[in-house]
């Protein structure tokens, strides 16, 4: 059976930074393989191509340019905020204040969206955070093996695959390391895995 459309896939990879000797971000095992139904939408699209009409127990090596994957660091989306916006029931919550850490946020039209605090400018009273995805302006370099391929139940189909994803940050980003167990923002890394996109690897 060939990769198509609504095909369950499960494969296994290593995603590297830049090429085959660049930094490993993130990597799937056989113990959890990325799992995730075919052209549903929740993998980067140029991932999907690379991967189109391989076989169980092919093999694939890619690259995907920032434009690609996650795009190129958009500057306007690295912003200046008031502490005060971290103010709970009249308390700064100085534990989300650290550099690195990411914070589950909403846009001014409600929708959920990650940022990462860069910096905690208490002089001024600001912290700066930047929203674009942890992985904007990387080239990804992957390698792996298709490990299974099957046909997507009438279920997986309408609601999507359970558990989907199985490892990484994938959909938020795929490789990000930004998250942490226990971060509001964490859990998310595992719906997709690298090529998706959301917090957690790779929309």
């Amino acid at each position: 059976m060939k990769i198509e459309k609504n095909n369950v896939v499960s494969l296994t990879y290593t995603l590297r930074k830049d090429n085959n000797s660049g930094e490993i971000l993130e990597e799937c095992t056989t113990a959890r393989p990325l799992e995730f139904v075919f052209e549903s939408g929740i993998m980067l699209p140029h991932f999907e191509k690379n991967i189109a009409g391989l076989e169980s127990g092919n093999k694939f090596e890619f690259t995907l340019s920032p434009d690609e994957a996650y795009g190129t660091v958009n500057e306007s989306a690295i912003v200046d905020v008031s502490k005060d916006i971290f103010i709970i029931d009249g308390v700064l919550r100085e534990d989300l204040l650290q550099i690195g850490k990411i914070i589950p946020m909403r846009d001014n039209s409600g929708n959920p969206l990650n940022g990462k605090i860069v910096e905690v400018n208490n002089t001024e009273n600001k912290v700066i955070i930047d929203f674009n995805h942890p992985l904007a302006g990387t080239t990804l370099y992957f390698t792996g093996t298709i490990e299974s391929i099957r046909e997507a139940t009438a279920d997986e189909l309408a609601y999507g695959l359970h558990g989907q994803g199985g490892c990484g940050c994938g959909s938020g980003g795929c490789g990000s390391g930004s998250c942490s167990d226990d971060d509001d923002c964490c859990g998310s890394g595992n719906s997709g895995g690298c090529g998706s996109g959301s917090c957690g690897c790779g929309h």
